[in-house]
């Protein structure tokens, strides 16, 4: 039987459908909304902006934000038609598995545990930084740092327990409901944008326009000798970086299944999100910039580049600093609830088709959540974020994301050509135009990705082929109905 044997469309609407048996639909716009926003404002914003900055692109990181959103503009008006007309909770799983056949199903499920179960380890123990950073660093080095990790007095880590604490509080939550899920993300949500805005506006006064002079970074620049760390591929390059921020408009889409009316409010939570979150970067990124020298974040930026910013060229506002350390702490938290909920999602999606075992699409009795799936992604994150270093996930995330991206918009160019007359509540304009797009620029992003970061990406969808081969293929549901 073939690799790309597809599921049927009317299938897979008759399984969305299914309300009564299934995940509760508790969910309306505004909270898919809050939901995108939780999941895209977060590290990459306070972290990736002066990081990309004084590697790449210079004040152009404005820019940067602009391609990084066109390309996700793209692939998010692709997610919406999909979403719109197939509300399963497998997101990019269950659109390739009824375009592209099982394999490249089963190819991008496996890419997308890299992108939110990963992201949900390595942001949970940047969360366990920053938090001992707001305590003045209360915490004892052992129990905040994995067992790799040691210090300059020579202590060794034990266990990051702070990055645990928060990963069992929110599973607790994603456990107890997705409706109380997603009104502690709004809460949250609403602290995060609310200091943002706050920095946005008192940083505009402190604009130095000398500092967007030179725009782009010059060949002759120190350190910047390949294509993509100066000029416009510079900006490219630092589209790459700061695409990270970006991040998680696409975990909108794996609570489809869960939305009051998909049809209607899929479409505006994927990309009122995108929206409202590309807004806010520009503005984030023009201010950081213009406060300070892109130079200065060479040595003083990076993970404290705001407050650095705050504290050397906006006096009388140190205060700000602390809260914008409040507002990274309400970022990872929301992205951590997020990401988790979107791995749980997948999972259990891929689980109902047989691809993983039965246990991931186990719901509480209860809560009607899949409770089992939460508990044991809980152990797996959790182990990588209490005993793993958070530098080992490098740009894997991206790459995840991204690639999952690329195979959404190669999806709706194919189901667009084999099923024309599907009903389309959203229909994503210009087809193949946009698609092609999206794939073109998504791609460019994946290929300005370290060399290091794309061979553990090759490494990573080896070892899903071998899990593929020796465990779902043969147990694929598909399949067998197919046999039978």
């Amino acid at each position: 039987m073939s690799l790309f044997i597809k599921k049927p469309l009317a299938q897979l609407m008759e399984q969305g459908g299914d309300s009564s048996s299934g995940l509760k639909r508790t969910l309306g716009a505004g909270n898919l909304i809050a939901l995108g926003v939780g999941a895209i404002i977060g590290a990459g914003l306070f972290v990736r902006t002066a990081d990309a900055a004084a590697s790449a692109a210079g004040p152009a990181v404005i820019v940067s934000f602009i391609v990084a959103a066109i390309g996700c503009a793209f692939a998010g008006l692709c997610y919406a038609e999909f979403a719109s007309m197939i509300p399963i909770a497998g997101s990019a799983y269950a659109y390739a598995y009824v375009t592209m056949g099982e394999f490249l199903a089963w190819i991008i499920g496996w890419a997308l545990v890299l992108e939110y179960a990963l992201a949900s380890a390595t942001v949970s123990i940047a969360w366990s930084e920053y938090l001992n950073n707001l305590l003045g660093g209360a915490i004892p080095f052992e129990w905040c740092h994995s067992p790799f990790e040691t210090s300059a007095a020579g202590v060794s880590g034990i266990v990051n327990f702070p990055a645990l604490v928060i990963l069992v509080i929110l599973t607790l939550v994603l456990i107890k409901g997705t409706k109380e899920s997603a009104s502690l993300n709004a809460v949250i949500v609403f602290v995060k944008v609310a200091i943002v805005l706050i920095f946005i506006v008192i940083g505009w006064g402190f604009i130095n326009e000398a500092n967007y002079t030179p725009f782009l970074i010059p060949e002759s620049a120190p350190e910047h000798s390949s294509w993509n760390t100066f000029g416009w591929g510079g900006v490219l390059g630092g589209a790459g970086i700061v695409f990270f921020a970006f991040i998680g408009f696409d975990a909108v889409s794996t609570a489809a299944q869960e939305a009051k009316n998909p049809k209607r409010d899929m479409p505006i939570g994927i990309l009122g999100s995108l929206l409202i979150c590309t807004i806010l970067y520009v503005l984030f990124s023009h201010v950081l910039t213009g406060v300070a020298n892109w130079e200065d974040f060479k040595t003083a930026g990076k993970e404290a580049s705001v407050a650095f910013a705050i504290k050397t060229y906006m006096p009388g506002y140190e205060w700000l600093g602390t809260l914008i350390t409040v507002a990274i702490l309400a970022g990872f938290s929301s992205v951590i609830l997020v990401m988790l909920m979107g791995q749980s999602r997948v999972f259990y999606s891929m689980s109902k088709d047989g691809l993983v075992p039965k246990v991931f699409s186990e719901l509480h009795p209860k809560f009607r959540t899949p409770f089992k799936s939460n508990a044991i992604l809980l152990i797996f994150v959790g182990l990588f974020a209490g005993f793993v270093p958070g530098s080992v996930a490098g740009d894997l995330t991206s790459f995840g994301t991204l690639f999952a991206f690329v195979l959404v918009c190669v999806g709706i160019w194919v189901l667009r050509v084999k099923n024309p007359t599907a009903v389309r509540p959203f229909k994503t304009p210009l087809v193949p135009l946009v698609p092609i797009l999206g794939i073109l620029v998504c791609t460019g992003m994946i290929v300005s990705l370290g060399k290091d970061t794309l061979i553990s990406a090759f490494i990573w969808m080896i070892a899903g082929l071998f899990i593929y081969f020796l465990y779902s293929k043969k147990n694929s549901i598909l399949r067998k109905e197919n046999k039978g």
